[in-house]
């Protein structure tokens, strides 16, 4: 953040440094009309550098929130593959592991889900996983075939471990505060700039302007609200778990 301050501070200073030298220079006249041609051109750069800013802080929540959500088809995938793999594990077995995804998945669904809008996962959902994971484990497969169900099940519970990381990151992934901070900063000087060069705006030109606030409004609020995959109005719904929660009944009654 203090070099983002610097470098303004150096910027601001060139500007002044080059109103000095040009001040008393020949062939260049004043320009204090708030029509005139240095605020077209500065309203013009401020109006594209905040579309610049707001473009970003709202792509960048998009494409996070759009693999957020696709991890956790890939997670609930996974829990699935690996209730299929466990019917070759003897009845009680598979019963066991069965019983433990289908928690798994239910406490994920419910619990842990209204914690991930805060940005974090719960320490229970590893330990069940870790439990199921030490249920295979603890399994004595005597024979070549059980040694390969044996592993094809924990390797599925890996495939499971690992998307379950990877949602813990996208519950953590923000835009850069200083992201928001630029479009915000931008927005509110795009929205006074008519002021601040100068014109006074009277009757109905007050009404362009007014819509213009409403809508710099209504965009700045959708970069805050949609700034966290699992929160706000575009939030990651835990749809996967809930559709994976009919295969694993489907997936016992097999068995």
């Amino acid at each position: 953040m203090i070099t983002y301050l610097v470098a303004a501070a150096c910027a601001v200073g060139i500007v002044f440094l080059a109103a000095l030298m040009t001040r008393k220079a020949k062939g260049v006249t004043d320009d204090p009309a708030p029509d005139g041609p240095t605020t077209g051109f500065t309203g013009a750069m401020l109006s594209a550098l905040f579309l610049l800013a707001f473009a970003i802080a709202i792509v960048v929540p998009w494409t996070t929130n759009d693999a957020a959500r696709l991890n956790t088809y890939t997670e609930s995938q996974a829990v699935a593959e690996a209730a299929w793999a466990a019917t070759d594990l003897p009845d009680a077995e598979a019963a066991q592991v069965q019983e433990g995804l289908r928690g798994y998945v239910e406490f994920v669904r419910g619990t842990e889900w209204r914690l991930m809008a805060d940005g974090r996962l719960s320490q229970e959902g590893w330990t069940r996983l870790e439990q199921i994971r030490r249920d295979v484990s603890a399994w004595p497969a005597k024979t070549t075939d059980d040694k390969d169900t044996q592993a094809g099940v924990l390797d599925e519970i890996g495939e499971i471990t690992s998307a379950r990381r990877q949602r813990a990151m996208d519950a953590q992934a923000v835009p850069p505060s200083g992201l928001l901070v630029v479009t915000g900063v931008s927005g509110l000087i795009v929205l006074l700039f008519p002021f601040l060069a100068g014109a006074r705006p009277r009757a109905m030109t007050l009404v362009p302007l007014g819509l213009m606030a409403a809508l710099l409004g209504i965009g700045m609020y959708l970069t805050l609200d949609i700034s966290h995959a699992f929160a706000g109005s575009l939030a990651v719904r835990p749809d996967a778990f809930t559709g994976v929660l009919e295969e694993l009944q489907r997936v016992s009654g097999s068995g």
